[in-house]
């Protein structure tokens, strides 16, 4: 459906303003009558462009995850041109982007994440990381690289726990020093899950101590 230029500009103001309404009193709070009157705008507009605050806050919440993923592909890209091909620590990149994106929109990111969202939301949330996971599988198989099913799963789990720890950080270094800790500490999980260098043979392992004893 074509919209036209004043209609764009008005879903664009209630949205700005459904977002200030939601960091002042949180989702659960907020009401229809408030947005409208951020926005100056009429309750019709808000109704005509989204069904509900629900609605807002899911679109809201779409285009936060469209700037994460742009980060995420940036980093990615950046590190692949440096020559980086592990699928693992190209994950990792991703998901230190994606940590360092909810620092610097720390209020924005704080909306979903403190779970005050519409009933569902953290239902789509899941779906939603689901989707990232299957990104990742699709990034190990590009590389001929057998999928770790385990390794993702905590990877996955982590990042939903740290990235509800690192928004509540009011101090941007802080925030910052988690996410490092957060990233290096995934780093020594897929460095202990590689698979361990095969033993040699009992007759080989003897040759060698006899050979360190002589």
């Amino acid at each position: 459906m074509r919209v036209s230029p004043r209609g764009t500009a008005t879903r664009r103001a209630l949205l700005d303003a459904a977002e200030r309404v939601f960091r002042t009193v949180g989702f659960d709070r907020a009401g229809v009558s408030e947005v409208v009157a951020e926005a100056g705008a009429s309750v019709g507009s808000l109704y005509h462009h989204f069904t509900g605050k629900a609605d807002l806050f899911t679109a809201l919440y779409a285009e936060f995850q469209r700037r994460q993923q742009q980060r995420t592909r940036d980093a990615a890209a950046r590190a692949r041109a440096a020559g980086e091909t592990d699928p693992t620590r190209l994950m990792n990149t991703a998901a230190r982007a994606y940590l360092e994106g909810c620092i610097e929109e720390r209020e924005t990111a704080w909306l979903f994440f403190s779970g005050d969202g519409p009933p569902g939301f953290d239902a789509a949330m899941r779906d939603e990381l689901r989707a990232w996971t299957d990104r990742n599988v699709a990034l190990f198989r590009k590389a001929d690289e057998p999928v770790d099913e385990a390794l993702l799963m905590v990877v996955s789990g982590a990042m939903l726990v740290a990235v509800g720890e690192v928004v509540r950080r009011d101090d941007h270094d802080a925030a910052r020093r988690l996410a490092d800790d957060v990233i290096e500490i995934l780093g020594g999980l897929e460095r202990a899950r590689r698979p361990p260098r095969p033993e040699r043979p009992p007759w080989l392992r003897q040759a060698g101590h006899d050979e360190q004893t002589d």
